[in-house]
């Protein structure tokens, strides 16, 4: 009866270490299960992160090279602006020259003109005719 007794006591503990190794493989099949599910799901996160990371570097260097053009661009405006500027101050300064020129022309006009009526006059009258007045002569009243 004892030898009966341990038997059977042997017969349960071999049960129940079968039953606790299916169980022990069961719990091991599910942590495996749940590791694989986190690390799926992080993957997923970090593919994530990693592909808008990729898109965020080309955007990136794309406003770069948008920004390196407009750069050469506004200096290039910038360079026709001051050339167009320097034009405008050349043609200035040549209006004046051409205006100063002009007033000079017209002092010399006026200084051969009386020089000339001098000279008739000291030849006596009738001899020339001076009907010539100095504004027909003068071109800058004409311009005004």
């Amino acid at each position: 009866m004892l030898t009966s007794m341990v038997k059977e006591h042997h017969k349960e503990q071999a049960k129940r270490k079968q039953e606790q190794e299916v169980r022990r493989k069961e719990a091991i099949e599910a942590s495996n299960e749940l590791t694989q599910s986190l690390v799926d799901t992080l993957n997923v996160g970090v593919a994530q992160a990693y592909l808008n990371q990729k898109r965020l570097d080309a955007e990136a260097k794309q406003l770069h090279m948008g920004a390196t053009n407009f750069a050469k661009q506004t200096h290039q405006w910038l360079q026709l602006i001051d050339n167009f500027s320097s034009a405008l101050k050349e043609l200035g300064d040549v209006e004046n020259w051409a205006r100063s020129i002009e007033g000079d022309m017209y002092v010399i006009s006026q200084s051969l003109e009386l020089a000339y009526k001098a000279s008739r006059a000291t030849q006596g009258p009738g001899t020339g005719d001076a009907s010539t007045s100095s504004t027909a002569n003068n071109p800058s009243s004409n311009a005004s």
